[in-house]
């Protein structure tokens, strides 16, 4: 729970969690995180927001710049089915109870961010999530904020499993897999400029694989 991860101290990094991590680490180019540090470096005093299962690696570096590091693994529990709601009637897909999921995994108690590192969190989560995480971002990011997001443009093949993204003080980010869930959605370019319209400005980067970067700017 990110509630709980803003009570402890920089550098302290256990927390209860059901998420796995397993696999070997692999690294990979990310031009997105090489122009993030880049900004990192000279900004010391930074509000980091890293979504996704606990990284002593990327508390120990972002604390290690000076910066302030909250996490929060939303996708794991998202999936668990524990917030999932009876249909409305006979037939209908279930329903999610949204409200009590951001209370209990995502409450930033007036807190804002100069950077959220959002990865790929948007390829997995359940549809109803989608568009109220985004809301809660654009009001907990400050002016000037940037999000870090990671998008899949294929629904399978390699590099679709759900990963946890490591950081490192160079252009590599290291990828762990975590837990097999699947992507649910591919997103374009025009879908993520309206996902995000609200917002200022969207820097795409474009790779080889089946993975390419967004920096999107509040």
């Amino acid at each position: 729970m990110i509630r709980s991860l803003f009570q402890r101290k920089q550098g302290e990094s256990d927390r209860q969690s059901r998420t796995v991590l397993s696999g070997p680490r692999i690294p990979r180019h990310s031009s997105g995180w090489t122009a993030l540090l880049k900004d990192m470096k000279a900004e010391p005093g930074m509000r980091v927001l890293d979504i996704g299962p606990t990284s002593p690696q990327n508390i120990n570096f972002l604390t290690g710049l000076g910066q302030s590091v909250y996490m929060a693994d939303i996708v794991h529990e998202a999936l668990t089915g524990q917030w999932e709601l009876p249909p409305s009637e006979p037939g209908a897909e279930p329903g999610f109870n949204i409200e009590g999921f951001f209370e209990q995994n995502l409450n930033f108690e007036g807190r804002e961010f100069d950077a959220v590192l959002l990865w790929a969190t948007l390829d997995y989560l359940p549809d109803a999530l989608v568009a109220p995480l985004i809301e809660r971002l654009h009001r907990a990011v400050h002016h000037g904020g940037r999000i870090l997001a990671i998008f899949h443009s294929k629904a399978t093949g390699p590099f679709t499993a759900y990963c946890r993204y490591h950081l490192t003080d160079s252009s590599e980010i290291e990828m762990q897999e975590s837990e097999p869930f699947p992507v649910r959605r591919v997103y374009t370019n025009r879908n993520i400029e309206k996902l995000f319209s609200a917002f200022g400005n969207y820097r795409f980067f474009l790779a080889k694989d089946n993975l390419y970067e967004v920096i999107i700017t509040r």
